[in-house]
């Protein structure tokens, strides 16, 4: 399905114009990537992250996730993960220049936990290369053999379970980092015992443990929504785990977006995702909710502007304060903006 992964342009994203909902409220995007060389979802630079998010809404600052940009090409592969720190520490920087603008406020990077204890030597190195703004990591479990998928995770088995990748949790967690992770909705039952085997860590669940929707899972949406149903309640038991809103518009997902003629509007968004929101913000409570971009991996399906208006309409039934947690203070919270 890899034809399907071509880069959004403009034009097409542009079909569908909305005027800006409550435009002054603040805004920290807590998940977005960046790729100074083109792939799948097209190179995505300062000036590329900019463009979105000075596109109407109040983003004040945003965290930058992983996503194998820039890694190093000469040393020990543990210490790869370091380049991409050092790439958006530059861009960090560049992005203080103008007070207009978003600034990338924080860096989650890459740490292999399975290393153990070992990863201390990696989160050093990152902690020097961040400069301020390294927060923590991502090392995410999606595993699908089904060969159904467009981003099938990273071809092995996912490490939840394994002693090591836990040790190495903890040695994180005891360096006062947090955890990022994404995983598809197959392992939100191994990533329940993580959580609760490691109840220390500082846990972010990413992109509501994507369910599936395409391939072998296109036709079973309502069978996966009620066991994902059941695992995000399980899950947000353990008060460790923070959770991110967002990510659903990948292609996996299966709303089929990106295929059509134009991108969806944020009624459009809202009516076929309001029940993944609704639920988790149920469980977990705004108090550990943030909403996220995901992009440009989202951007495939919609547009900027229009994703933030349809969380902007999902979020009007909750208080004040409420949607200040889920737009800003979660986020500023977990990654110490």
């Amino acid at each position: 399905m890899s034809d399907r992964l071509e880069p959004k342009t403009a034009a097409w994203l542009d079909q569908v114009k909305e005027e800006i909902i409550d435009p002054g409220r603040r805004i920290i995007d807590p998940h977005h990537h960046l790729w100074s060389e083109p792939l799948a979802f097209g190179r995505y630079e300062l000036a590329d992250l900019w463009a979105d998010t000075g596109s109407g809404h109040n983003i004040e600052k945003t965290v930058f996730i992983d996503c194998h940009a820039n890694y190093s090409v000469d040393g020990p592969g543990r210490m790869k993960p370091i380049g991409e720190t050092e790439y958006v520490t530059g861009v960090a920087a560049a992005s203080r220049n103008d007070p207009k603008q978003a600034t990338i406020a924080a860096i989650v990077s890459h740490a292999n936990l399975l290393l153990g204890d070992a990863v201390e030597e990696v989160l050093q190195a990152h902690e020097a290369a961040g400069q301020g703004l390294f927060r923590g990591i991502r090392h995410a479990g999606p595993y699908d053999d089904s060969g159904s998928l467009v981003n099938a995770g990273g071809g092995r088995p996912c490490p939840y379970a394994e002693p090591d990748f836990q040790t190495g949790l903890r040695k994180l967690a005891a360096m006062g980092y947090s955890y990022d992770t994404w995983h598809f909705h197959m392992q939100n039952a191994a990533f329940l015992e993580l959580a609760r085997a490691v109840p220390e860590a500082t846990m972010v669940l990413d992109h509501f443990g994507t369910p599936l929707g395409i391939g072998v899972y296109a036709d079973q949406r309502e069978a996966i929504f009620e066991q994902w149903r059941e695992d995000i309640a399980a899950i947000a038991q353990c008060p460790n785990v923070y959770a991110k809103l967002g990510g659903l518009a990948m292609i996996d997902n299966g709303f089929g977006w990106d295929s059509q003629d134009r991108p969806p509007t944020s009624d459009e968004f809202v009516a076929a995702q309001r029940r993944y929101y609704e639920h988790t913000i149920e469980c977990f409570g705004p108090e550990r909710c943030m909403f996220e971009s995901n992009f440009p991996v989202d951007r495939l399906s919609i547009s900027y502007p229009v994703l933030w208006n349809g969380l902007k309409k999902i979020a009007a039934q909750y208080s004040e304060s409420e949607q200040d947690a889920m737009f800003y203070g979660t986020a500023a919270k977990v990654y110490k903006i």
